[in-house]
């Protein structure tokens, strides 16, 4: 097996579950973080302690590994660059990853390349938007999204009237799309130009936190507009040249539009289910990228439910899978906890997986689980 050094900036369940899965390759496998409590620190074979968004914590990493990934999108880009003029491999390019940590960025790449989205306008801040109220020109109600530092449903805010709270800093602001689904649909790109793409997923958002709370494989959609789903992926990935995965949210309207909500280069939330339900996992496939590599095959073995275990409301503190011992009891139910050290409400503290013959069968299964598990201290 190939003995390049992968290096990768952040240490959260990404990461782990990529280390995970560089184990059976026998995979050098470095991971940059904060602290060795992190998810990370013990699926790898390097742990390295330091800051991801600082300069010389980043340059002294990346030059000590032959490629250099991402678990997250908010690291220091200027090293990256650097050290890509090093002549360091950094997977997703420090440009592409410019663009997309930048929410106003990515809304601007796509209209340049006629990729469909909601339409959009750029604040530089809250008194800006409150302006453009005034004017006439901005009208209510409209979803307000912070441009850099978002994520898990921070930094997005659906602002109903002029009682509604504007986030400070500087701004997206779209209209607000009738939808009819939110799905996903996760690609792989190698370093030699080839592109698998995995089955479109459906997810089901927790309205309180902002974030997934289920999501099921395959998404309810008509052919065609799978078909219309995957041939906007693959646009997406070769324009944006990426190399590694691409994770892209989009909309289905009421109206049977297809609308690119945002995309992530790296694995992603919507790929969990993956490990167990598709001939390769996400996490697997990024390396294969990373390593440029044959692409493994992205088919369904079977129907899934992906469910995130988040820490319930009130409760902080030394986690406490209440339970989880019923839960395990069920077959074809595969749990992940990331091992965080404290629960906080909605923080993602794991997933489960249901394999099942049908949506339908896998969704009851899934009501009988969340009543069961809860995450408290």
């Amino acid at each position: 097996m190939n003995t390049k050094r992968i290096g990768i900036l952040g240490g959260g369940q990404l990461g782990k579950m990529m280390g995970i899965a560089a184990q059976p390759l026998d995979l050098d496998f470095w991971i940059l973080d904060k602290s060795l409590d992190f998810p990370a620190a013990h699926s790898c074979t390097h742990f390295v302690e330091g800051d991801f968004t600082n300069y010389e914590d980043v340059m002294a990493f990346g030059r000590q590994v032959d490629i250099i990934g991402i678990e997250i999108e908010g690291v220091n880009d200027q090293a990256l660059q650097d050290l890509e003029n090093e002549g360091k491999n950094v997977i997703p390019s420090s440009a592409s990853l410019k663009i997309i940590k930048d929410k106003g960025l990515q809304k601007q790449f796509y209209k340049k390349y006629n990729l469909p989205t909601a339409s959009f306008k750029l604040y530089d801040g809250p008194d800006d938007i409150s302006d453009a109220v005034a004017t006439g020109s901005l009208v209510y109600p409209f979803v307000q999204k912070v441009r850099k530092g978002g994520y898990d449903g921070q930094g997005v805010s659906i602002i109903k009237s002029s009682e509604s709270k504007l986030l400070r800093a500087s701004s997206l602001v779209e209209n607000l799309v009738d939808i009819k689904k939110e799905i996903a649909i996760l690609a792989a790109r190698n370093q030699s130009g080839q592109i698998h793409i995995y089955d479109p997923v459906e997810m089901v958002f927790n309205e309180e936190a902002n974030l997934v709370d289920y999501l099921f494989c395959p998404a309810q959609l008509t052919l065609e507009t799978q078909v219309k789903a995957k041939f906007l992926v693959s646009k997406l990935i070769n324009e944006m040249d990426i190399v590694g995965l691409l994770a892209v949210e989009m909309f289905e309207t009421n109206k049977g539009e297809l609308l690119i909500n945002e995309v992530a280069p790296r694995p992603h939330n919507s790929g969990h289910h993956t490990i167990e339900a598709a001939m390769t996992s996400q996490f697997e496939q990024q390396l294969r990228c990373l390593l440029n590599l044959p692409l493994g095959g992205t088919a369904l073995r079977s129907p899934a439910i992906m469910i995130n275990i988040l820490g319930a409301y009130a409760y902080t503190g030394k986690p406490i899978y209440d339970g989880i011992s019923e839960v395990m009891a069920m077959e074809n139910v595969y749990v992940h906890l990331y091992g965080k050290k404290e629960t906080r409400p909605f923080r993602k503290m794991g997933h489960i997986t249901i394999l099942c013959d049908s949506i339908e069968s896998g969704l009851q299964k899934k009501e009988k689980i969340q009543k069961k598990l809860r995450v408290i201290a």
